[in-house]
């Protein structure tokens, strides 16, 4: 699936579509296809290197991008998902179950999107129902009664708001899963594979590690929602998207998260294989870590580190 070309890349395409002509001229080993995929390759650097945050949170959201159910299908083996919440149905928007990654037993929870219209409806566009994050902590408490590391991953633009939703309690959802993730007792790593919109995210972000990928990004509201509030435009989504400090790079900035993965240039939809190595490193690393703390250091380190945000210094 190729997904959209957005504006800022349309030059690239037009570079592209040139030198495939003069592939078919000349030949792939001619003097003009050298120096023209030479001048594709500075392109692209100058282009990916400097994009603006608007233009991340475009990439964040390209349909191509690898999702949750990639990412456990390529960096986990012996995948068991478990469904449901016991109380009214099951969410394919948040997807989760048990897993191994090398010779950790671990379970795994992550935000779950579409990449055709079709799947995109299936799985709500990646926004939960008050059962998904209910399911997300029925799993989160079977990951502390067995002992075994909790992996995230976050992906969703935010929770559902429709009224439904809010009428089977979803604000308690959210509220009642950030405060399982602040108890638990065992390791947790969370890793935003693209949008990390509001409370919606923020359910399954409380952990240990919180990793963004590089054009990833982590927010209180989207872009449009924070022009439409601020300026009555949500046409303004490029320049709330400066305003917010939402990119991977600001936060780490702020000591906000914990580190960047890098991707291929143009994002993790170029070369998905990379990304599933760098991802599976970060979460092999500090696993290895991770598991020597004592369960009470490890939710003293969850409690005192998001108690650190909004502090200024005098």
């Amino acid at each position: 699936m190729r997904g959209p070309i957005f504006e800022f890349e349309k030059e690239i395409l037009r570079k592209e579509r040139e030198l495939k002509r003069v592939v078919s001229a000349f030949g792939k080993s001619s003097e003009e296809v050298r120096k023209l995929s030479a001048e594709v390759e500075k392109l692209k650097e100058k282009i990916y290197r400097n994009l603006s945050p608007w233009q991340r949170v475009q990439i964040a959201r390209h349909p191509a991008r690898p999702k949750t159910l990639d990412y456990l299908r390529n960096i986990f083996s012996e995948f068991v998902e478990l469904k449901g919440d016991r109380l009214f149905r099951d969410d394919p928007a948040i997807v989760g179950g048990l897993a191994r990654i090398e010779s950790f037993k671990v379970v795994v929870i992550g935000h779950q999107k579409g990449r055709d219209a079709r799947e995109s409806a299936y799985r709500n566009f990646g926004m939960p129902h008050p059962e998904g994050y209910r399911k997300a902590i029925r799993l989160m408490k079977l990951a502390d009664k067995f002992l075994l590391p909790l992996i995230t991953f976050i992906d969703t633009p935010g929770a559902y708001p429709g009224v439904g939703a809010e009428e089977r309690g979803q604000a308690w959802a959210i509220a009642e899963s950030i405060k399982c993730l602040f108890e638990i007792s065992v390791p947790v790593i969370s890793v935003n594979i693209g949008e990390g919109g509001s409370g919606g995210a923020l359910a399954l972000g409380v952990a240990n590690r919180l990793f963004l990928l590089e054009n990833s990004y982590y927010s209180v509201i989207t872009p449009e929602g924070c022009a439409s509030i601020i300026w009555g435009d949500s046409k303004k989504a490029a320049q709330a998207a400066a305003t917010l400090k939402l990119t991977s790079k600001d936060l780490l900035s702020l000591d906000l998260i914990d580190g960047v993965i890098k991707e291929p240039l143009g994002g993790a939809h170029k070369n998905p294989e990379s990304v599933y190595y760098e991802v599976r490193k970060a979460i092999l690393e500090n696993l290895q870590k991770l598991v020597k703390v004592k369960p009470e250091a490890l939710k003293k380190e969850r409690r005192e580190k998001f108690r650190r945000i909004g502090e200024f210094s005098s």
